[in-house]
């Protein structure tokens, strides 16, 4: 396979877009304190959304009022930890309860409690908008660089990064 030239690179400080089109990300360069943090990709030119979950068994209800999705969308979504575990970050369809509530199956039983964090960006206009990656930064304070292997990871609609701004001060995205 030829070395791909036309590689470019979006430097952010905060939350934020990093380039708009179908493009295929190829790494990362996380700068983190000694706290650590996390980093989430999505396939999304607009900014995650928070809301708060619950998980019981496979059922994730997630709570927002006026969440504004319908029954059959299709959200990306992470989630934070809850004593030591999470629900399995990923693309759903929903099941709309109320104009505040929503639930999704997972994949993995586990039991967490009400009011744990979580983020999603929700395709119901039809776009390929979607979460792609989380990535997990150790507690300790330096840079770590993340390979994306084979062609990279496709986004369609563009990059969207969102990151624990107080202890991820910057993130370069490299894409192609």
């Amino acid at each position: 396979m030829a070395m791909q030239y036309d590689v470019s690179s979006s430097h952010l400080n905060s939350n934020g877009l990093a380039c708009v089109g179908r493009v295929r990300v190829k790494g990362l360069l996380i700068s983190s304190t000694a706290a650590g943090g996390t980093v989430n990709i999505w396939d999304s030119i607009t900014a995650n959304i928070a809301a708060t979950y619950e998980q019981a068994a496979t059922l994730v209800t997630v709570t927002l009022v006026a969440h504004g999705l319908i029954t059959g969308n299709k959200v990306g979504i992470s989630f934070s930890t809850a004593s030591g575990v999470s629900a399995t970050n990923g693309n759903y369809v929903v099941t709309v309860l109320t104009s505040s509530t929503f639930t999704i199956t997972d994949i993995n039983s586990r039991t967490i409690v009400a009011g744990t964090a979580c983020s999603y960006v929700s395709n119901a206009g039809n776009s390929n908008t979607q979460w792609h990656i989380t990535v997990d930064i150790a507690a300790v304070a330096g840079t770590t660089n993340v390979v994306i292997p084979g062609e990279g990871l496709l986004m369609e609609t563009g990059i969207y990064i969102s990151m624990s701004t107080t202890t991820i001060p910057s993130v370069t995205i490299f894409y192609g």
